[in-house]
Protein backbone atom coordinates (compact mmCIF):
# COMPACT_ATOMS: atom_id res chain seq x y z
CA UNK A 1 0.00 0.00 0.00
CA UNK A 2 1.22 3.82 -0.55
CA UNK A 3 2.46 5.91 2.25
CA UNK A 4 0.85 8.98 1.07
CA UNK A 5 -0.45 11.23 3.79
CA UNK A 6 -3.45 11.88 1.97
CA UNK A 7 -6.75 11.75 3.90
CA UNK A 8 -8.41 9.81 1.31
CA UNK A 9 -8.26 7.98 -2.26
CA UNK A 10 -9.84 10.68 -3.82
CA UNK A 11 -7.16 13.31 -2.65
CA UNK A 12 -4.47 11.17 -3.32
CA UNK A 13 -5.73 10.15 -7.19
CA UNK A 14 -5.55 14.65 -7.35
CA UNK A 15 -2.65 14.98 -5.82
CA UNK A 16 -1.00 12.16 -8.41
CA UNK A 17 -2.62 13.55 -11.36
CA UNK A 18 -1.95 16.93 -10.88
CA UNK A 19 1.82 16.34 -10.36
CA UNK A 20 1.56 14.86 -13.72
CA UNK A 21 -0.05 18.03 -15.64
CA UNK A 22 1.75 20.17 -12.60
CA UNK A 23 5.11 20.64 -14.68
CA UNK A 24 2.66 21.77 -17.87
CA UNK A 25 0.99 24.12 -15.83
CA UNK A 26 4.20 25.73 -14.60
CA UNK A 27 6.20 26.06 -17.74
CA UNK A 28 3.30 25.70 -20.61
CA UNK A 29 4.69 24.57 -23.70
CA UNK A 30 5.34 26.12 -27.16
CA UNK A 31 2.67 26.10 -29.57
CA UNK A 32 2.96 22.72 -31.65
CA UNK A 33 5.06 20.73 -29.00
CA UNK A 34 1.89 20.11 -26.38
CA UNK A 35 1.54 16.57 -28.25
CA UNK A 36 5.39 15.97 -28.02
CA UNK A 37 5.14 16.66 -24.01
CA UNK A 38 2.08 14.72 -23.47
CA UNK A 39 3.89 11.87 -25.15
CA UNK A 40 6.68 11.95 -22.95
CA UNK A 41 4.71 12.01 -19.56
CA UNK A 42 3.06 8.87 -21.08
CA UNK A 43 6.21 7.13 -21.22
CA UNK A 44 7.11 7.97 -17.50
CA UNK A 45 6.63 5.41 -14.82
CA UNK A 46 4.05 6.44 -11.43
CA UNK A 47 3.53 5.56 -8.68
CA UNK A 48 -0.42 4.01 -8.22
CA UNK A 49 -1.84 6.07 -5.33
CA UNK A 50 -4.05 3.08 -3.66
CA UNK A 51 -1.83 0.02 -4.27
CA UNK A 52 1.81 1.99 -4.45
CA UNK A 53 2.97 -0.30 -7.43
CA UNK A 54 4.19 1.81 -11.03
CA UNK A 55 1.38 2.56 -13.21
CA UNK A 56 1.65 4.86 -16.47
CA UNK A 57 -1.02 6.54 -18.02
CA UNK A 58 -2.17 7.16 -21.68
CA UNK A 59 -1.76 10.49 -23.74
CA UNK A 60 -5.48 11.13 -23.84
CA UNK A 61 -5.95 10.76 -20.63
CA UNK A 62 -3.04 12.99 -19.41
CA UNK A 63 -4.76 15.38 -22.07
CA UNK A 64 -7.87 15.37 -20.16
CA UNK A 65 -6.29 16.40 -17.28
CA UNK A 66 -4.50 18.84 -18.19
CA UNK A 67 -7.13 20.69 -19.91
CA UNK A 68 -9.62 20.34 -16.74
CA UNK A 69 -6.33 21.66 -14.08
CA UNK A 70 -5.90 24.92 -16.85
CA UNK A 71 -9.48 25.92 -16.63
CA UNK A 72 -9.66 26.18 -13.07
CA UNK A 73 -8.59 28.67 -12.00
CA UNK A 74 -9.01 28.78 -7.86
CA UNK A 75 -8.79 25.01 -7.13
CA UNK A 76 -7.15 23.32 -10.18
CA UNK A 77 -6.07 19.81 -7.49
CA UNK A 78 -10.26 19.76 -6.76
CA UNK A 79 -11.15 19.79 -10.28
CA UNK A 80 -8.68 16.58 -10.78
CA UNK A 81 -11.00 14.66 -8.11
CA UNK A 82 -12.97 11.53 -8.75
CA UNK A 83 -16.30 12.48 -9.74
CA UNK A 84 -18.63 10.82 -7.14
CA UNK A 85 -20.77 7.90 -9.26
CA UNK A 86 -24.53 8.96 -9.87
CA UNK A 87 -25.87 6.51 -7.00
CA UNK A 88 -23.49 7.39 -3.98
CA UNK A 89 -25.64 6.97 -1.03
CA UNK A 90 -27.92 4.87 -2.47
CA UNK A 91 -28.27 0.98 -2.02
CA UNK A 92 -30.66 0.42 -5.20
CA UNK A 93 -30.46 -3.72 -4.10
CA UNK A 94 -31.96 -3.40 -0.53
CA UNK A 95 -35.65 -2.71 -1.08
CA UNK A 96 -37.86 -0.58 1.03
CA UNK A 97 -39.53 -4.47 2.13
CA UNK A 98 -35.77 -5.70 2.78
CA UNK A 99 -34.71 -2.68 4.21
CA UNK A 100 -37.52 -2.74 6.76
CA UNK A 101 -37.12 -6.36 7.45
CA UNK A 102 -33.34 -5.33 8.30
CA UNK A 103 -34.63 -3.02 11.09
CA UNK A 104 -37.32 -4.49 12.78
CA UNK A 105 -34.66 -7.76 13.30
CA UNK A 106 -32.26 -5.45 14.44
CA UNK A 107 -34.59 -4.03 16.70
CA UNK A 108 -35.25 -6.79 18.42
CA UNK A 109 -32.05 -7.75 18.36
CA UNK A 110 -29.18 -4.67 18.69
CA UNK A 111 -26.88 -6.69 20.37
CA UNK A 112 -26.11 -9.20 17.19
CA UNK A 113 -23.62 -9.29 14.83
CA UNK A 114 -24.02 -8.11 11.01
CA UNK A 115 -23.23 -11.99 10.33
CA UNK A 116 -25.82 -13.23 12.15
CA UNK A 117 -28.14 -10.71 11.35
CA UNK A 118 -27.77 -11.34 7.63
CA UNK A 119 -27.56 -15.14 8.34
CA UNK A 120 -30.95 -14.84 10.35
CA UNK A 121 -32.37 -12.78 7.49
CA UNK A 122 -31.43 -15.22 5.19
CA UNK A 123 -33.35 -17.74 6.96
CA UNK A 124 -36.32 -14.97 6.82
CA UNK A 125 -36.00 -14.24 3.02
CA UNK A 126 -36.95 -18.31 2.49
CA UNK A 127 -39.92 -17.71 3.48
CA UNK A 128 -41.04 -14.32 2.24
CA UNK A 129 -40.47 -13.93 -1.89
CA UNK A 130 -40.62 -10.12 -1.77
CA UNK A 131 -37.23 -10.40 0.36
CA UNK A 132 -35.43 -11.69 -2.42
CA UNK A 133 -33.63 -11.69 -4.37
CA UNK A 134 -31.15 -11.07 -1.17
CA UNK A 135 -28.18 -9.06 -1.56
CA UNK A 136 -24.69 -10.10 -0.37
CA UNK A 137 -23.60 -9.55 3.35
CA UNK A 138 -21.22 -6.60 2.33
CA UNK A 139 -24.38 -4.77 0.72
CA UNK A 140 -26.21 -6.01 4.07
CA UNK A 141 -23.61 -4.67 5.98
CA UNK A 142 -22.94 -1.08 4.40
CA UNK A 143 -26.73 -0.75 5.48
CA UNK A 144 -26.49 -1.26 8.49
CA UNK A 145 -23.54 1.15 9.23
CA UNK A 146 -24.98 3.41 6.48
CA UNK A 147 -28.00 3.71 9.25
CA UNK A 148 -26.05 3.69 12.51
CA UNK A 149 -27.96 0.08 13.50
CA UNK A 150 -24.39 -0.44 14.65
CA UNK A 151 -24.15 -3.67 17.42
CA UNK A 152 -24.76 -2.13 21.08
CA UNK A 153 -23.45 -4.56 23.72
CA UNK A 154 -25.46 -5.87 26.09
CA UNK A 155 -25.22 -4.13 29.64
CA UNK A 156 -26.94 -7.51 31.27
CA UNK A 157 -28.21 -10.85 30.77
CA UNK A 158 -31.06 -9.58 32.76
CA UNK A 159 -34.39 -8.83 31.33
CA UNK A 160 -36.03 -6.79 33.80
CA UNK A 161 -37.49 -3.20 33.57
CA UNK A 162 -34.06 -1.46 34.68
CA UNK A 163 -31.80 -3.27 32.26
CA UNK A 164 -34.27 -2.16 29.55
CA UNK A 165 -34.67 1.59 30.53
CA UNK A 166 -30.77 1.47 31.08
CA UNK A 167 -29.83 0.28 27.05
CA UNK A 168 -32.46 2.38 25.68
CA UNK A 169 -31.29 5.51 27.66
CA UNK A 170 -27.64 4.25 26.46
CA UNK A 171 -29.00 3.94 22.82
CA UNK A 172 -30.92 7.46 23.14
CA UNK A 173 -28.13 9.56 24.81
CA UNK A 174 -24.58 10.19 23.88
CA UNK A 175 -22.14 8.97 26.66
CA UNK A 176 -19.23 12.08 27.45
CA UNK A 177 -16.17 12.06 29.54
CA UNK A 178 -16.37 15.08 32.45
CA UNK A 179 -13.78 16.37 35.08
CA UNK A 180 -14.80 17.98 38.53
CA UNK A 181 -13.51 21.48 38.42
CA UNK A 182 -12.07 21.06 42.12
CA UNK A 183 -10.07 18.86 43.93
CA UNK A 184 -12.26 17.01 46.39
CA UNK A 185 -15.36 18.04 44.53
CA UNK A 186 -15.99 14.29 44.07
CA UNK A 187 -14.81 11.12 44.92
CA UNK A 188 -15.16 7.92 42.97
CA UNK A 189 -15.52 4.37 45.25
CA UNK A 190 -16.25 1.09 44.42
CA UNK A 191 -14.95 -2.85 44.83
CA UNK A 192 -13.25 -4.65 42.31
CA UNK A 193 -12.81 -8.76 42.20
CA UNK A 194 -9.31 -9.27 42.09
CA UNK A 195 -7.92 -12.10 39.83
CA UNK A 196 -5.80 -13.59 42.56
CA UNK A 197 -6.59 -15.17 45.38
CA UNK A 198 -5.33 -15.51 49.05
CA UNK A 199 -4.43 -17.98 51.60
CA UNK A 200 -6.48 -17.14 54.95
CA UNK A 201 -5.78 -17.83 58.68
CA UNK A 202 -8.02 -21.63 58.46
CA UNK A 203 -6.11 -22.70 55.22
CA UNK A 204 -8.69 -21.58 52.41
CA UNK A 205 -7.84 -19.61 49.10
CA UNK A 206 -10.39 -16.79 48.84
CA UNK A 207 -10.82 -14.15 46.31
CA UNK A 208 -10.30 -10.95 47.91
CA UNK A 209 -12.00 -7.46 46.89
CA UNK A 210 -10.44 -4.08 46.54
CA UNK A 211 -11.86 -1.13 47.50
CA UNK A 212 -10.84 1.66 45.58
CA UNK A 213 -11.44 5.20 46.52
CA UNK A 214 -10.35 7.97 43.76
CA UNK A 215 -10.29 11.82 43.20
CA UNK A 216 -12.35 12.46 40.35
CA UNK A 217 -10.27 15.78 39.54
CA UNK A 218 -6.40 14.32 40.09
CA UNK A 219 -7.12 10.87 39.92
CA UNK A 220 -5.35 10.47 43.47
CA UNK A 221 -5.73 7.24 44.57
CA UNK A 222 -7.05 8.39 48.08
CA UNK A 223 -7.38 4.74 49.72
CA UNK A 224 -6.48 1.32 49.09
CA UNK A 225 -7.60 -1.60 50.72
CA UNK A 226 -8.40 -5.20 50.14
CA UNK A 227 -11.15 -6.88 51.80
CA UNK A 228 -12.56 -10.70 52.04
CA UNK A 229 -16.14 -9.43 51.83
CA UNK A 230 -18.17 -6.55 50.21
CA UNK A 231 -20.31 -5.56 53.26
CA UNK A 232 -21.11 -2.11 54.32
CA UNK A 233 -18.55 -2.43 57.71
CA UNK A 234 -15.41 -2.58 55.31
CA UNK A 235 -17.29 0.16 53.37
CA UNK A 236 -16.89 2.24 56.18
CA UNK A 237 -13.77 1.02 57.58
CA UNK A 238 -12.15 2.28 54.19
CA UNK A 239 -13.67 5.18 53.91
CA UNK A 240 -12.90 6.62 57.18
CA UNK A 241 -9.43 5.83 56.36
CA UNK A 242 -9.56 7.98 53.11
CA UNK A 243 -10.65 11.04 54.73
CA UNK A 244 -8.39 10.81 57.31
CA UNK A 245 -5.26 10.86 54.77
CA UNK A 246 -7.43 13.13 52.22
CA UNK A 247 -9.75 15.27 54.27
CA UNK A 248 -13.62 15.57 53.69
CA UNK A 249 -14.87 15.77 49.91
CA UNK A 250 -17.64 17.75 48.78
CA UNK A 251 -19.51 14.74 46.99
CA UNK A 252 -19.08 11.33 45.89
CA UNK A 253 -20.03 8.51 43.48
CA UNK A 254 -20.60 4.87 44.16
CA UNK A 255 -22.38 2.17 42.74
CA UNK A 256 -26.23 0.85 43.58
CA UNK A 257 -25.10 -2.20 45.48
CA UNK A 258 -26.32 -3.19 48.82
CA UNK A 259 -23.00 -2.05 50.91
CA UNK A 260 -22.67 1.06 49.52
CA UNK A 261 -26.17 2.29 49.79
CA UNK A 262 -26.17 0.80 53.53
CA UNK A 263 -28.32 3.36 56.24
CA UNK A 264 -25.27 3.34 57.99
CA UNK A 265 -23.44 4.68 55.18
CA UNK A 266 -25.67 7.25 53.39
CA UNK A 267 -26.43 8.45 56.86
CA UNK A 268 -22.56 8.47 57.94
CA UNK A 269 -22.03 10.73 54.76
CA UNK A 270 -24.76 13.12 55.16
CA UNK A 271 -23.58 13.65 58.80
CA UNK A 272 -20.29 14.79 57.55
CA UNK A 273 -21.38 16.96 54.64
CA UNK A 274 -20.62 14.78 51.84
CA UNK A 275 -23.05 14.36 48.98
CA UNK A 276 -23.89 11.07 48.49
CA UNK A 277 -24.57 10.40 44.22
CA UNK A 278 -25.24 6.76 42.67
CA UNK A 279 -24.20 5.94 39.64
CA UNK A 280 -28.08 4.34 37.23
CA UNK A 281 -28.43 1.03 37.42
CA UNK A 282 -26.85 -0.89 35.15
CA UNK A 283 -24.37 2.13 33.84
CA UNK A 284 -20.51 1.65 35.09
CA UNK A 285 -19.77 4.09 32.43
CA UNK A 286 -20.56 6.74 34.69
CA UNK A 287 -17.83 5.65 36.82
CA UNK A 288 -15.25 5.44 34.27
CA UNK A 289 -12.17 6.81 36.33
CA UNK A 290 -12.85 3.56 38.63
CA UNK A 291 -13.34 1.31 36.15
CA UNK A 292 -10.08 2.46 34.00
CA UNK A 293 -8.20 2.67 37.54
CA UNK A 294 -8.88 -1.19 37.81
CA UNK A 295 -6.88 -1.62 34.62
CA UNK A 296 -3.64 -0.70 36.49
CA UNK A 297 -4.70 -2.93 39.02
CA UNK A 298 -4.23 -5.90 36.77
CA UNK A 299 -2.01 -4.95 34.56
CA UNK A 300 0.55 -3.71 37.10
CA UNK A 301 0.08 -4.36 40.59
CA UNK A 302 -1.01 -7.78 40.48
CA UNK A 303 1.34 -9.59 37.84
CA UNK A 304 4.47 -8.18 40.27
CA UNK A 305 3.19 -10.86 42.56
CA UNK A 306 3.17 -13.46 40.58
CA UNK A 307 6.15 -15.24 42.06
CA UNK A 308 4.56 -15.10 45.50
CA UNK A 309 3.18 -18.44 45.56
CA UNK A 310 1.78 -18.26 49.50
CA UNK A 311 -0.06 -14.57 48.72
CA UNK A 312 -2.04 -13.35 52.08
CA UNK A 313 -4.23 -10.53 52.59
CA UNK A 314 -1.69 -8.71 55.00
CA UNK A 315 0.68 -9.58 52.54
CA UNK A 316 -1.32 -8.43 49.56
CA UNK A 317 -2.74 -4.93 51.30
CA UNK A 318 1.00 -4.40 52.50
CA UNK A 319 2.32 -4.39 48.56
CA UNK A 320 -0.68 -2.28 47.39
CA UNK A 321 0.27 0.19 49.77
CA UNK A 322 3.52 0.55 48.36
CA UNK A 323 2.53 0.63 45.35
CA UNK A 324 0.23 3.29 45.01
CA UNK A 325 1.82 5.22 47.30
CA UNK A 326 4.97 5.86 45.54
CA UNK A 327 4.22 4.26 41.95
CA UNK A 328 0.81 4.89 40.74
CA UNK A 329 0.22 8.48 42.93
CA UNK A 330 3.73 9.75 41.75
CA UNK A 331 3.74 8.32 38.38
CA UNK A 332 3.02 11.27 35.57
CA UNK A 333 -1.13 10.44 34.07
CA UNK A 334 -0.95 10.31 30.45
CA UNK A 335 -3.90 12.55 30.21
CA UNK A 336 -3.01 15.13 32.77
CA UNK A 337 0.35 15.16 31.87
CA UNK A 338 1.60 15.08 35.75
CA UNK A 339 1.45 13.21 38.28
CA UNK A 340 -1.69 12.60 40.52
CA UNK A 341 -0.38 13.89 43.61
CA UNK A 342 1.00 16.91 42.17
CA UNK A 343 -2.59 18.04 40.69
CA UNK A 344 -3.87 16.91 44.29
CA UNK A 345 -1.72 19.35 45.66
CA UNK A 346 -2.04 22.40 43.23
CA UNK A 347 -5.89 22.39 43.40
CA UNK A 348 -8.17 24.60 43.28
CA UNK A 349 -9.43 22.41 46.40
CA UNK A 350 -12.74 22.47 48.35
CA UNK A 351 -11.47 19.72 50.97
CA UNK A 352 -12.03 20.28 54.05
CA UNK A 353 -10.71 19.65 57.70
CA UNK A 354 -11.62 15.68 58.61
CA UNK A 355 -12.55 14.96 62.58
CA UNK A 356 -10.95 12.17 64.66
CA UNK A 357 -11.29 8.73 64.44
CA UNK A 358 -14.32 8.40 67.00
CA UNK A 359 -16.51 11.23 65.62
CA UNK A 360 -16.28 9.15 62.13
CA UNK A 361 -17.07 6.03 64.40
CA UNK A 362 -20.21 7.60 65.29
CA UNK A 363 -20.82 9.34 62.11
CA UNK A 364 -21.52 6.01 60.19
CA UNK A 365 -24.10 4.35 62.23
CA UNK A 366 -27.97 3.95 61.47
CA UNK A 367 -30.44 5.89 63.10
CA UNK A 368 -33.89 4.13 64.52
CA UNK A 369 -36.24 4.42 67.41
CA UNK A 370 -37.15 1.90 69.86
CA UNK A 371 -39.86 1.70 72.84
CA UNK A 372 -38.61 1.64 75.90
CA UNK A 373 -40.21 -1.45 78.32
CA UNK A 374 -41.51 0.25 81.57
CA UNK A 375 -40.92 -2.71 83.82
CA UNK A 376 -37.13 -2.76 83.48
CA UNK A 377 -36.52 0.21 81.40
CA UNK A 378 -34.87 -1.68 78.33
CA UNK A 379 -35.01 -1.47 74.88
CA UNK A 380 -34.58 -4.24 71.80
CA UNK A 381 -31.44 -3.23 69.73
CA UNK A 382 -30.77 -6.52 67.03
CA UNK A 383 -32.63 -8.87 69.30
CA UNK A 384 -30.43 -7.69 72.45
CA UNK A 385 -32.02 -6.02 75.33
CA UNK A 386 -29.92 -2.38 76.26
CA UNK A 387 -30.29 -0.57 79.67
CA UNK A 388 -31.94 3.02 79.46
CA UNK A 389 -30.40 5.86 82.24
CA UNK A 390 -33.46 6.54 85.01
CA UNK A 391 -33.49 9.60 83.58
CA UNK A 392 -34.75 8.60 80.08
CA UNK A 393 -36.93 5.72 81.31
CA UNK A 394 -40.32 7.64 81.60
CA UNK A 395 -39.68 8.58 77.64
CA UNK A 396 -41.93 6.05 75.19
CA UNK A 397 -40.35 5.90 72.20
CA UNK A 398 -35.98 6.99 72.28
CA UNK A 399 -33.71 7.34 69.52
CA UNK A 400 -31.10 5.74 68.94
CA UNK A 401 -28.01 5.46 66.79
CA UNK A 402 -25.97 2.27 66.17
CA UNK A 403 -23.65 0.33 63.44
CA UNK A 404 -24.99 -2.91 62.79
CA UNK A 405 -21.60 -4.19 63.00
CA UNK A 406 -20.44 -3.20 66.36
CA UNK A 407 -23.17 -3.31 69.16
CA UNK A 408 -21.11 -2.37 71.69
CA UNK A 409 -21.38 1.60 70.28
CA UNK A 410 -25.08 1.86 71.48
CA UNK A 411 -25.64 5.65 71.47
CA UNK A 412 -28.67 7.39 72.44
CA UNK A 413 -29.62 10.85 70.94
CA UNK A 414 -31.99 13.87 70.96
CA UNK A 415 -34.49 13.37 68.60
CA UNK A 416 -34.94 16.86 67.75
CA UNK A 417 -31.12 18.20 67.17
CA UNK A 418 -29.43 14.84 66.92
CA UNK A 419 -27.10 14.94 69.40
CA UNK A 420 -25.63 12.20 71.40
CA UNK A 421 -26.89 12.33 75.10
CA UNK A 422 -25.43 9.20 76.09
CA UNK A 423 -24.12 5.55 75.87
CA UNK A 424 -26.52 2.80 76.20
CA UNK A 425 -24.64 -1.22 77.85
CA UNK A 426 -26.41 -4.36 77.25
CA UNK A 427 -28.55 -5.69 79.88
CA UNK A 428 -26.55 -8.23 82.18
CA UNK A 429 -28.80 -10.77 82.93
CA UNK A 430 -26.65 -12.79 85.14
CA UNK A 431 -25.99 -9.90 87.10
CA UNK A 432 -29.96 -9.64 87.57
CA UNK A 433 -29.98 -12.91 89.18
CA UNK A 434 -28.84 -11.71 92.67
CA UNK A 435 -31.83 -10.39 93.29
CA UNK A 436 -30.82 -6.26 93.68
CA UNK A 437 -32.73 -3.61 91.50
CA UNK A 438 -31.94 -0.09 91.06
CA UNK A 439 -33.94 2.69 92.46
CA UNK A 440 -36.32 4.42 90.31
CA UNK A 441 -34.98 8.15 90.43
CA UNK A 442 -37.77 10.62 90.11
CA UNK A 443 -38.03 12.66 86.73
CA UNK A 444 -38.37 15.73 88.58
CA UNK A 445 -36.74 17.33 91.92
CA UNK A 446 -39.77 18.88 93.03
CA UNK A 447 -41.34 16.41 95.55
CA UNK A 448 -44.68 14.78 94.93
CA UNK A 449 -47.11 16.45 97.92
CA UNK A 450 -48.74 14.31 100.43
CA UNK A 451 -51.80 12.29 99.01
CA UNK A 452 -55.50 13.29 100.49
CA UNK A 453 -57.53 12.10 103.31
CA UNK A 454 -59.60 8.96 102.15
CA UNK A 455 -62.86 9.78 100.69
CA UNK A 456 -64.74 10.18 97.80
CA UNK A 457 -63.28 11.57 94.71
CA UNK A 458 -63.65 15.42 94.38
CA UNK A 459 -64.99 14.77 90.80
CA UNK A 460 -67.70 12.18 92.07
CA UNK A 461 -68.17 14.75 94.83
CA UNK A 462 -69.11 17.45 92.67
CA UNK A 463 -71.95 15.36 90.27
CA UNK A 464 -73.59 14.44 93.79
CA UNK A 465 -74.03 18.02 94.95
CA UNK A 466 -75.16 19.20 91.26
CA UNK A 467 -77.54 16.37 92.29
CA UNK A 468 -79.37 17.12 94.93
CA UNK A 469 -79.00 20.92 94.09
CA UNK A 470 -81.70 20.14 91.32
CA UNK A 471 -84.19 19.35 94.33
CA UNK A 472 -85.06 15.98 92.58
CA UNK A 473 -85.47 12.61 94.55
CA UNK A 474 -82.59 10.09 92.88
CA UNK A 475 -83.64 8.08 89.77
CA UNK A 476 -83.72 5.24 91.35
CA UNK A 477 -86.15 3.09 93.51
CA UNK A 478 -84.76 2.37 97.22
CA UNK A 479 -84.83 -0.51 98.78
CA UNK A 480 -84.15 -1.82 102.05
CA UNK A 481 -81.91 -5.35 102.37
CA UNK A 482 -82.40 -7.11 105.82
CA UNK A 483 -79.69 -8.93 107.01
CA UNK A 484 -80.94 -12.75 106.07
CA UNK A 485 -78.91 -13.62 109.85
Amino acid sequence: MATNTAPNRHERWARLRFSVVGQLLAAPPEPGTLQTELARLAERTWQHPTTGKPARFGVSTIERWYYRARRERQDPVAVLRRKPRCDAGRQPAVTPALGQAVRELYAAHPAWSAQLLYDNLSAIAGTRPELTPLPSYSTIRRYLRANGLEKRRRLTNRQTPGALKAEARLAEREVRSYEAEYVGGLWHWDYHHGSRKVLTLRGTWQTPLLLGIIDDRSRLACHLQWYLAETAENVAHGLAQALQKRGLPRAAMSDNGAAMTATEITEGLARLGVLHETTLPYSPYQNAKQESFWGQIEGRLLPMLEGVLDLTLAKLNEATQAWVEYDYNHKVHSELGQTPLERFLAGPDVVRPCPDSATLRLAFTRTERRTVRRSDGTIVVEGRRFEVPNQYRHLRQLEIRFAGWDLSTVHLADDHTGAVLCRLLPQDKAKNADGRRRTLDPVSDAPLPQPPAAGIAPRLAALIERQAATGLPPAYLPKDEEDPR
